[in-house]
């Protein structure tokens, strides 16, 4: 027969045992167990149960994980310099690849991604960095993706959230913007002159076909000068009338 008092502590380590042993598993988790340092399988979610000392445990959160990706300096392939963050959307797929395979997937992520960005942006233009960012958002998400995949990872999105310019890089475009607008500018205004010289012309095209058109538009052009307050009054003359009196001058001699 044992002591009780031996009894009691031999019941007592024993539910200290089964009550540590005792893991909650949430529905967004799940637990990779490893059994003497050897994969057994994840478990979870719920209440699962771990040998204390024989068996370890380690939690996987299965939700989309926000990374930022701090800002990089990337000298462009037409040599300028900036400085490009971004931010990383992944998630973890297999919870045991992401033990086993990787000693720390978080910081394993951030570095791979810290080169990718500073390697796809050095190969691309400004003028590219700044107005092609999906179609680089798409090739960084490709490669992050493609090297995580052994370890249980899958990159969901990868989104260029900021480019850092040089303050003399900054100047420069916003002259080179302004000449873009005067351009424009200068470009609108000569193609409206074209189209009022296109109408004058079709207008006149008209007048010369009919000569009350003509007198019309003198008694029109008198009108509105005599509307205005001028001391000077231009009185237009017909060509074809000073044609005329001139021919008859002539004729006379």
């Amino acid at each position: 027969m044992f002591p009780l008092g031996v009894i009691g502590t031999a019941l007592a380590i024993a539910l200290l045992l089964v009550i540590t042993g005792v893991k909650i598993v949430r529905e967004y988790e799940r637990g990779v167990v490893l059994r003497l340092g050897r994969l057994v399988a994840a478990r979870g979610p719920g209440i699962i149960y771990i040998v204390p000392i024989i068996e370890q445990m380690y939690k996987i959160d299965l939700r989309t994980i926000t990374l930022d990706v701090p800002s990089q300096d990337v000298i462009t392939r037409d040599n300028v310099s900036v400085k490009v963050s971004a931010v990383l959307y992944f998630r973890v797929i297999d919870p045991s690849r992401a033990i086993v395979e990787v000693q720390n997937y978080l910081y394993a992520a951030s570095q791979l991604a810290q080169t990718t960005l500073r390697s796809v942006c050095g190969q691309a233009k400004l003028d590219e960095l700044l107005a092609e960012r999906d179609k680089l958002n798409e090739r960084l998400q490709e490669i992050i993706d493609s090297s995580t995949e052994p370890w249980g990872i899958k990159v969901m999105m990868v989104e260029i959230k900021h480019i850092d310019l040089p303050a003399d890089m900054q100047r420069a475009m916003a002259r080179q913007a302004e000449a873009e607008r005067l351009r424009r500018a200068k470009v609108i205004s000569a193609e409206g002159e074209f189209q009022a010289a296109a109408r004058l012309s079709e207008a006149a095209a008209v007048m010369e076909k009919q000569d009350v058109a003509i007198q019309l538009r003198m008694l029109q052009t008198l009108g509105q000068v005599g509307s205005e307050r001028n001391h000077t009054v231009i009185v237009p003359f017909p060509v074809d009338l000073l044609r005329m009196l001139l021919g008859g001058a002539a004729a006379k001699t």
